[in-house]
């Protein structure tokens, strides 16, 4: 098992910046990906970035440019930067891992924190 465990959420003003993380323990070793998901309020969960073993990132196009994920191997944490934040930014963001060959349904996920926008 892996457990996740995310941190960083809150409240922000249009244009501001925040940091989410995400911290995970247990059986890490099986990890491969690491993702960021969220969900808005009357919406589906969508993909918002991920980052492999190897460093290698990918982000939806609705946060690129303005978003970074990154991560601290020694501690096992995941970031998520978010910056010029917008208002339909606003909802709880996942943390999710997998191995290589799950789906990231089938893998492990945090409990969320919620991102709320102002305008």
């Amino acid at each position: 098992q892996v457990q996740l465990v995310e941190s960083g959420g809150g409240l922000v003003q249009a244009g501001g910046s925040l940091r989410v993380s995400c911290v995970a323990s247990g059986r890490i070793l099986g990890v491969h990906h690491m993702a960021w998901f969220r969900q808005a309020p009357g919406k589906e969960r969508a993909f918002v970035a991920t980052i492999n073993r190897s460093g290698d990132s990918d982000y939806a196009d609705s946060v690129k440019g303005r978003f970074t994920i990154s991560r601290d191997i020694a501690k096992n944490t995941v970031y998520l930067q978010m910056n010029s934040l917008k208002p339909e930014d606003t909802a709880v963001y996942y943390c999710a891992a997998k191995a290589a060959w799950q789906r990231w349904e089938d893998g492990y996920w945090g409990q969320g924190t919620q991102v709320t926008v102002s305008s």
